[in-house]
Formats: structure tokens, C-alpha cells, sequence
């Protein structure tokens, strides 16, 4: 999706979506303590009528809005899609960002008490209390040796604490295994476990959380971490020159098309703040 297209998508997104009533806190909590995400509780009654109304009118928004293709063509085949009754296939991953547009919507006032209802200490896990999805990004808040790490979803947008070490995809707590990619001039990194070849891609500050929190804004650090992990980085994690096992040409490259993807991503993330900043 450009980002033409993403801002007609939001604009369109502009429809009323119900907010659902606070859940029972004192009912969902033993489930809490045992590890079951909010929504996927069944001591929590949450009434998803409403938002899939939403989310079939803002399909149907789209379908008749001037968008640019191939984001129309594929909007009609997935309102094709919904009006033979069938789930969506072709387009299913169109439908979930549509659906959890909606949904954030929806679960924005419960989020909100969520995060003053829970103790975090009892929520040091992997996948979101909120929704169970694995986070998305993360952030690192304060300053050492108090810092916070809060992971974030992409999905419902909730961020909750977590250990400030270990992968959070396959809980590796060496610290050896673990390493830390930088970009220099940017607020984000990558931390990349060498075990699982997972990686996380980190905030290290505060403020502005709407874009530099946004995963999509951040597509060229997908590609530096998809590229170490065929590459053994050695010394300063943070020089992206610096590898092992190739020709020291390819590491100058790398750091070059980096450099350079992320010179071209400054030019989205100014323009994603009109997109993104008053969705948070």
C-alpha cells in the first residue's frame, strides 16, 4: 500500500466506531494472572456486532471512493468477497488491517483502562494482554540503570512492560546471543537475537510515539535486519560496515543502501505525521 493510497484509506476510516463497554476487572482477573489476553477471555462479554458493521461500511466507503489501484481493485474484490458470504482469502491481509483500524477504534477507552487496571509485574510476557498478538515494535523509556522496556502492538496498540533483556520471541535471555543494530541520526534500532533470528525494532526515547511507533514507517530497518541475518555483524554492533566472511566491499554497500533508505524514509515519516499522529 503507497502512500496515496494510505491516506485515503484513513480518511475513509473516519466513521463512527462504537466504544465498548469496560469490562468487568474483578471477573477477568484470575485469568489475567493466568496468562489469557483480555479479548480472548470468556469471563470478559465483549459485544464485536458493532465494529463488524463498521469495519463492512468502511469496505463499502472504499469501494466507492477515488482510490488510486491497485488499492480499488483490490477494495472491490474483497467487498466481492464478504457479499458471497465467504471469509476473505485472496485479500485477507487487506481485510485485518482494515478490521483492527476499526478495532482500535473500538477498544480505544478499554485499552486506556486496561493500562491503569493491570500491575505490569504480573504481565512480563511475550504477546499482548490485550488482544494475545506478538508486539510489534518496542521502546525503551527512562534512563539507566532504571530503564523501562515496553513492547507495543500493532494490532490494538497496547504497550506493556517486559524484562529489559531476552528476546521476546523465543525468551533467549544470553546476552551474548542477543545483538544491537544502529543506524546512525536514527531515534529507532534493531535488537536481533541470534538464536531465533527474531528481531524487534526499538525506540530508544520518548515523544512522537504516533509515527516513530508506527511499524510501517520504519520499513528500511526491516531490510538492514533481514540482511544481518545472513551477515555475522562483529565488534560495535552498531557499525553496519563492519562483517565477517565477505568482501569487505559488501559491508561498505550495505551500510551505503542503508544509509541511503534511510535518508529516503525521512521524507515518509514527515509526510506519515499527517497520516498516523492523531490516530494514538
Amino acid at each position: 500500500m503507497d502512500l496515496a493510497s494510505l491516506k485515503s484509506v484513513r480518511a475513509a476510516a473516519d466513521i463512527p466506531a462504537p466504544e465498548s463497554p469496560t469490562p468487568d476487572w474483578d471477573g477477568y482477573a484470575s485469568d489475567f494472572r493466568a496468562g489469557v489476553p483480555l479479548l480472548e477471555s470468556s469471563k470478559v462479554a465483549m459485544d464485536l456486532l458493532p465494529p463488524e458493521d463498521a469495519v463492512r461500511s468502511l469496505i463499502a466507503r472504499l469501494v466507492s471512493s477515488p482510490l488510486p489501484d491497485p488499492m480499488a481493485q483490490q477494495c472491490r474484490a474483497l467487498a466481492a468477497e464478504l457479499d458471497s458470504g465467504g471469509e476473505p482469502v485472496e485479500h485477507r491481509g487487506l481485510f485485518r488491517y482494515l478490521a483492527w483500524m476499526v478495532m482500535v477504534r473500538h477498544l480505544g477507552s478499554i485499552v486506556t483502562a486496561f493500562d491503569g487496571w493491570r500491575n505490569e509485574d504480573h504481565w512480563l510476557r511475550n504477546y499482548c494482554p490485550t488482544c494475545g498478538e506478538p508486539p510489534a515494535m518496542a521502546q525503551l523509556i527512562g534512563k539507566d540503570p532504571g530503564r523501562l522496556r515496553k513492547l507495543s502492538c500493532g494490532c490494538c496498540k497496547t504497550r506493556w512492560q517486559y524484562r529489559r533483556t531476552g528476546c521476546p520471541f523465543c525468551d533467549d535471555q544470553d546476552e551474548h546471543r542477543l545483538a544491537v543494530v544502529t543506524v546512525e541520526g536514527e531515534a529507532l534500532r534493531i535488537d536481533y537475537c541470534d538464536t531465533c533470528s527474531g528481531y524487534l525494532k526499538t525506540y530508544d526515547g520518548e515523544g512522537g510515539e504516533s509515527v516513530l511507533l508506527a511499524d510501517w514507517t520504519s520499513l528500511h530497518l526491516d531490510l538492514i535486519a533481514l540482511l544481518h541475518a545472513e551477515l555475522e555483524v562483529v565488534g560495535d554492533a552498531g557499525e553496519l560496515g563492519a562483517f565477517v566472511g565477505g568482501d569487505e566491499g559488501v559491508g561498505d554497500a550495505f551500510a551505503a543502501h542503508a544509509a541511503g533508505a534511510a535518508d529516503a524514509m525521512d521524507v515518509v515519516v514527515a509526510e506519515a505525521r499527517d497520516v498516523v499522529v492523531d490516530d494514538v
